[in-house]
């Protein structure tokens, strides 16, 4: 059970809002600098004070989760009795302290607004002005060019999340239905007012932005971020085995955080061939969303003037719906709404029924309702204007009729042709034609098709009953080909016997 406890464990317990008080209260404390606390501290530093013993309760559950020491508290012992009585002092651990930083992380993450920082923009691009200057002198001041890079790298840090997470507000207000639309009206005009503003802002500090990106790059940015990462590394502590230089080790570590920094830098404000920049995406989103601002008005305006609105509609009769007192009800309700009542205007147009089926016989008991094809698909027995001209269709027929006899004939010599009176090797048939060889190639697919492992002999029939083959397989290693004018079929070799059981019936007949 031990080994489950975490400083995480304290926000899942049931006393949860207790011990979030007494973190709270040691976290103030750290913020003035004071170190240690008593129990009475934390009760009066707490905004409802619970009980001492439910306050010392909490404080010994903290000390296991690992998010607070206890040290004794022997500063105040005047007497026996005091020293053998349990007084501790309290101080947030390292764990305990990083938890706290954590959690307040998460909740500033949640109720983070956001905002799009056009001042920001004016305050980089002065940044990289100076940083330009700074370049073109023979020997850069370090400790300026740190501060230089140090505050560019915070103030967009802050203009990137501002924007992201103001985004990502905007996106959950233009999702939102059920505002009150004179609200929405009013706060739809600040809002577009402030997305252009920044769209004017963002176009051009961002164009002078990416051109003295440009510009440092030419002029050789990397000796800053030197500069930068060697001011870092002055003060790094000696390592303990001595082996090697820690300011080194260092330097390198922070160059190459300067280099990320610099090139996620560069990605916001300058596009590539196939990358645009963040800033570019920016625009576009933020230039995307007045129209949705202006279409979701217009929906708001729409359900004021009461206009038909199908979703409110299904809203009010779900409501309906789940007020109503009795199953009975809801059927009425149902009929009422969609008109799914039964079709008695309907008639069937079969003279032969005769007699009226009741109201009340169900679906499946009722004799079927012959309904013309027509009705269905115009709602009209009768076919409206003037009637189509009969097409004779005596050619098409006749050319159908002679294209069936010749096909008949050709499958019927086919057959003929593949007969055998006896087994045959695959590689004496020979060359066969291309409506002979279509024919074989569907009795070889019947009969490989019905082979059993284990058996070399399978006899199958056509699927029209028209022919029967058997197939043998050898065990002498020959392979067969056939020859048709398309081409040619290898495999291995095989006896084949195939009967055409049409011609078998009429010799059958005629003796």
């Amino acid at each position: 059970m031990d080994g489950e406890l975490t400083p995480f464990s304290y926000l899942t317990a049931p006393n949860e809002r207790l011990y979030r008080a007494v973190m709270d209260a040691f976290v103030q404390a750290k913020r003035r600098f004071v170190v240690h606390l008593r129990p009475e501290d934390v009760r009066a530093s707490m905004p409802d004070a619970a009980e001492l013993p439910v306050i010392s309760d909490a404080l010994a559950r903290l000390v296991e989760w690992g998010n607070l020491r206890a040290d004794p508290d022997t500063s105040r012992v005047t007497s026996v009795e005091d020293f053998h009585r349990s007084r501790f002092l309290y101080q947030l651990t390292v764990r305990g302290e990083a938890v706290e930083q954590a959690v307040a992380a998460y909740d500033e993450a949640l109720g983070r607004r956001g905002a799009l920082q056009a001042v920001a923009l004016a305050d980089i691009a002065t940044q990289l002005r100076a940083l330009t200057e700074l370049l073109g002198a023979a020997e850069p001041d370090a400790a300026k060019v740190h501060l230089l890079l140090r505050g560019l790298v915070d103030r967009f840090t802050d203009l990137a999340g501002n924007a992201q997470a103001f985004m990502g507000s905007l996106q959950r207000t233009i999702d939102l239905h059920d505002a009150d639309a004179d609200v929405f009206r009013a706060y739809k005009d600040r809002l577009i007012d402030y997305l252009e503003r920044f769209i004017k802002d963002l176009v051009s500090t961002g164009a002078e932005i990416a051109a003295l990106v440009g510009e440092l790059e030419r002029r050789g940015v990397g000796t800053l971020l030197d500069i930068a990462a060697w001011r870092e590394a002055e003060d790094a502590a000696p390592g303990s085995s001595g082996a090697d230089d820690p300011r080194q080790q260092e330097y390198e570590r922070g160059r190459h955080l300067w280099d990320e920094r610099w090139g996620g830098f560069r990605a916001w404000f300058v596009s590539e061939p196939h990358h645009p920049s963040q800033a570019k995406l920016l625009r576009a989103q933020a230039r995307a969303a007045v129209p949705q601002l202006l279409q979701l008005v217009a929906v708001l305006n729409e359900r004021r003037s009461g206009r038909s609105d199908r979703s409110a509609d299904f809203r009010a009769l779900a409501r309906w719906f789940a007020e109503a007192p009795s199953e009975d009800e809801l059927h009425r309700l149902w009929r009422a709404a969609f008109g799914l009542s039964g079709a008695r205007h309907l008639s069937a147009n079969d003279e032969s029924d005769t007699g009226v089926v009741p109201a009340q016989t169900p679906w499946a008991d009722a004799p079927p309702l012959v309904i013309s094809p027509r009705l269905r698909r115009t709602g009209s027995y009768e076919r409206r204007g003037k009637p189509s001209r009969v097409v004779d269709r005596s050619a098409q027929r006749a050319y159908l009729g002679d294209l069936a006899r010749r096909e008949s004939a050709e499958t019927a010599a086919a057959r003929e042709a593949l007969a055998t009176s006896h087994p045959t090797r695959l590689s004496d048939l020979g060359e066969l034609d291309p409506m002979a060889f279509r024919c074989f190639l569907a009795l070889l697919g019947d009969a490989l098709s019905a082979r059993v492992p284990g058996r070399r002999v399978v006899e199958t029939t056509t699927s029209d009953g028209t022919m029967s083959v058997r197939l043998t397989a050898l065990d002498d290693g020959r392979r067969a080909e056939i020859r048709t004018p398309d081409g040619s079929l290898r495999g291995p070799d095989h006896l084949i016997e195939i009967v055409d059981l049409l011609a078998t019936d009429v010799v059958e007949q005629s003796a």
